[in-house]
């Protein structure tokens, strides 16, 4: 675990984030293309780091049952900090009026999605240079 991966996971999170939202906006019908983040999602997507070492035990696991513990993951850190941030009272986000969230702070219809980006870190964070390759390339 290094701080220049803790650099690269925050600052993909915050793009992937950014980009997120602004589609949504776009889904909504604002033609701006106004994506939203917050400062408390930097330390946040920057704990992908924990990947790294995760990785070294289940590199020979098939890629999808490596993205659903990824995910599973990525939500229980979600559920965690959520929790933490919501009783606070500074949450970046909040999930109680959709229809699959549990508690307010995750959201299980976006399982699959985490499970792709367990996978986009896997990649951007444990995967030698050498050896990075896009699946169907």
């Amino acid at each position: 675990m290094t701080f220049k991966n803790f650099l690269k996971a925050g600052l993909t999170g915050w793009c992937i984030e950014i980009t997120f939202t602004s589609l949504k906006s776009l889904i909504d019908g604002n033609f701006d293309l106004s994506g939203r983040t917050s400062l408390w999602m930097f330390p946040i997507y920057g704990m992908a780091v924990f990947f790294v070492p995760i990785y070294s035990h289940i590199k020979e696991w098939p890629m999808f049952l490596r993205s659903i513990l990824y995910g599973a993951l990525i939500m229980a850190t979600e559920f965690v900090t959520g929790t933490i941030l919501t009783a606070l009272g500074v949450c970046p986000w909040c999930y109680k009026d959709a229809k699959y969230s549990f508690h307010g702070v995750i959201r299980f219809d976006y399982f699959p999605l985490w499970m792709a980006a367990g996978l986009l870190f896997e990649y951007l964070l444990c995967k030698d240079p050498a050896q990075k390759k896009l699946p169907l390339s």
